[in-house]
């Protein structure tokens, strides 16, 4: 396989409107390699979180070369280049912003991080995906949600492009009107 051949799949972040930028402090770039970025939040007062630090802990991706933050991610092919440049992009952050005692530990700390991202990417590639993350019993749970592509003409009277599928079977499944929020609907809305 040479440089440039795919080697597997990394979640990409999504913008399918301008609320990440409302939501967050600060926004992820539309097309970053993604991670999870729970470990943003390891040394937090959990408890403590509130507003956009409370909306980023909630639901937010880390893009890892904004170190910002998305709703959705995308899963896309990634290339082994892309791979390792995503690795070095976060390994960045983690050295600067997070202290990283060296370039090497720093590198190990981000391949481990995109390798979580890519263990989400047992999907096929287009299928976005959105995260729940809480605190339980002092532990950082995180919980991953698939938006699917309707079938034509499946809910013809309301015109969704997408539905949540729950991947936990005790819940109740969830649906977003992607298409309302595109045509300026306030989240929530129900259309007619």
């Amino acid at each position: 396989m040479t440089k440039t051949q795919t080697s597997g799949k990394l979640p990409r972040t999504l913008r399918l409107d301008p609320s990440d930028t409302f939501v967050f402090a600060q926004a992820a770039e539309p097309g970053e390699w993604a991670v999870t970025g729970s470990f943003l939040f390891f040394d937090a007062d959990l408890s403590a979180l509130t507003g956009k630090d409370r909306a980023a802990f909630r639901s937010g991706f880390v893009g890892v070369r904004s170190l910002g933050f998305s709703t959705l991610v995308v899963v896309s092919e990634a290339s082994d280049a892309e791979r390792e440049a995503a690795v070095e992009d976060l390994a960045r952050h983690i050295r600067e912003r997070l202290g990283a005692p060296d370039r090497e530990a720093a590198c190990a700390a981000a391949r481990e991080e995109i390798e979580v991202a890519a263990s989400l990417c047992n999907l096929p590639v287009g299928s976005v995906v959105a995260m729940h993350r809480s605190e339980r019993d002092g532990e950082i749970a995180e919980e991953f949600r698939t938006l699917h592509q309707r079938a034509p003409g499946a809910d013809p009277l309301h015109g969704r492009a997408f539905h949540f599928v729950e991947t936990d079977e005790d819940g109740p499944e969830e649906q977003a009107d992607l298409l309302g929020l595109l045509n300026g609907a306030p989240a929530g809305a129900k259309r007619a």
